[in-house]
């Protein structure tokens, strides 16, 4: 009986696991009527008598120069740092543990923090002063501004769209220095997740190609309160449930500075890679090629939800390689339309396929060739360029299906009538959604009310606006072997979402909580999947 989940074992874990559930609920709901509101009036009472402190720190100081450190500033910053410390003291944070030694700003200008995966990741930012890298709106925020403009960060400004390059040249002024600017604290994986394993290094941190020094955080609580995820609790249901615990743990630990070899200064990327390798084997977690626009892919509520076993995120991570992700989709991708359009379903070999993209030959351009070569032997392989327009269309911008599939129709629709196949929407679906194939029948039968054999964009957007589950009503059950990535509630702590799950699969595992089947201990990607 144990096999099938209903042992003694499995029954004796299903037992604990409600009794802890019904103890969780009781200590939550008795926190909340006593410790929290205690917590949360001190936590803003201490934000507020930080406030003039930074202001007085703040005036008449210059965004662009960096003024020595007198006497009265050197003050503040200790006045600060206190009432911060006292601040997270209230929210339970009672003792904090640090592990290594802090670099010098001469030694290292730059911190790369990891994993981020919530707001209490300011902690370390208010307990070493750090500047760090955020919007520009944030100093507009009511007093939480002020505070912010004290620690000197980098703002980026997205109404600018030359924001990114001019961020990059801050850092890079700041980091090469000599130690006159604040270390800028910097969290490469650019979003935060849960914790179970690195994410893609953004590469900023990078670029200036100086010695940095890795840092890593931890949260070892019983409970994972701390997690901010866009899958899972609100910021303030984050911070309610935190608050009602009678103690938060934190470990900040501070890694052997890492200087860049001569390559490295060059190759930003090999940069991150090697940097991240160190505070995964540091964390004892995972690392991932994927990075946090592949997981936005993966989890992008269109209307068309990509299958667990799909070849968009290999072909997104390749297309971000090859540096073809158009700074201007929009346009891009109706260009690209057009001349796939003229081509009249031609299909390209390698050459061919090269010269569309106007790129060189490469290796990783034979794997994305590879993802829609239509012929398994390696004599006269050939890819229709539509299918590579159409998946590009989804990579850039997942939530539009209806725009894809607009483009989608324009490249296969007949001259005469607009119209295209039941086959040629079963090619446009199948590339869309990333698989190998599809049976359309059930859908195409719903939309050609009129059985001419052919179905306009039109006639397609109107079933679309009636049936907004289209997708599940007509595709999901007619391929049951199409099964839509789902959200993953599994950590390797107990956390929040695992607290829903019955049964003893809530104790169950997977080697990275941000999206399914990701992760990988050595960073490759095994069973790259065709798409023919």
């Amino acid at each position: 009986g144990e096999s099938f989940g209903t042992g003694p074992r499995e029954l004796r874990l299903r037992c604990e696991m409600y009794s802890f559930q019904g103890f969780y609920r009781f200590s939550i709901a008795l926190m909340t009527v006593t410790l929290f509101p205690i917590r949360l009036l001190i936590a803003a009472f201490m934000m507020l008598l930080a406030w003039p402190f930074a202001f007085i720190a703040s005036v008449g100081r210059s965004e662009t120069t960096v003024e020595p450190q007198c006497l009265w500033r050197r003050l503040v910053d200790i006045i600060l740092r206190i009432i911060m410390r006292v601040m997270w003291f209230a929210g339970g944070f009672h003792w904090m543990t640090v592990k290594g030694r802090r670099a010098l700003p001469t030694e290292a200008p730059i911190l790369t923090l990891a994993p981020h995966s919530s707001y209490f990741d300011a902690i370390p930012v208010t307990m070493t002063m750090s500047s760090i890298v955020m919007k520009a709106e944030s100093k507009d925020i009511p007093l939480w501004g002020t505070l912010i403009k004290y620690i000197r960060p980098v703002f980026v400004s997205r109404s600018d769209q030359d924001s990114r390059k001019k961020t990059v040249e801050e850092i890079k002024r700041r980091a090469r220095s000599g130690g006159e600017w604040p270390q800028i604290m910097i969290f490469p994986e650019g979003t935060c997740t849960n914790r179970s394993c690195l994410i893609t290094f953004k590469p900023g941190a990078f670029i200036p190609a100086v010695p940095v020094q890795p840092v890593v955080i931890r949260y070892p609580n019983k409970l994972d309160s701390i997690t901010w995820t866009w899958q899972g609790p609100g910021a303030f249901q984050i911070l309610w449930l935190t608050l009602c615990q009678l103690h938060n743990e934190f470990v900040i630990e501070f890694l052997p500075i890492y200087t860049p070899s001569e390559e490295e200064k060059k190759n930003p990327a090999l940069f991150a890679i090697n940097v991240r390798r160190i505070m995964a084997k540091a964390l004892g977690v995972p690392i991932t090629d994927y990075s946090f626009e592949d997981c936005q892919l993966a989890m992008a509520e269109g209307q068309l939800r990509l299958p667990v076993d799909t070849c968009l995120l290999e072909f997104a991570k390749l297309v971000r390689r090859l540096g073809l992700k158009p700074q201007n989709s929009e346009k891009v991708l109706q260009e690209y339309g057009n001349r796939a359009r003229k081509l009249e379903g031609q299909k390209l070999g390698l050459e061919g396929f090269a010269h569309f993209l106007d790129v060189p030959v490469s290796d990783m351009l034979r794997d994305m060739f590879g993802l829609f070569d239509e012929v398994k032997t390696h004599e006269d392989n050939r890819m229709d360029i539509r299918e590579y327009v159409i998946a590009l269309s989804v990579v850039c911008r997942p939530a539009k299906t209806l725009e894809t599939m607009k483009l989608a129709f324009k490249m296969f629709e007949a001259e005469e009538d607009g119209a295209i196949t039941e086959s040629e929407l079963a090619v446009i679906l199948k590339t869309a959604l990333g698989v190998s194939h599809i049976s359309v029948s059930h859908l195409f039968t719903a939309i050609d009310v009129d059985n001419t054999g052919k179905i306009t964009f039109d006639k397609f957007r109107n079933f679309v606006e009636h049936h907004q589950d289209f997708a599940d009503d007509y595709l999901y059950t007619e391929n049951t072997d199409l099964h839509s990535a789902p959200y993953n509630d599994h950590q390797t702590q107990p956390s929040l979402s695992t607290l829903k799950v019955k049964g003893a699969a809530a104790t169950s595992k997977t080697a990275n909580g941000i999206c399914p089947e990701f992760s990988d201990h050595d960073g490759t990607i095994d069973g790259l999947k065709k798409h023919n």
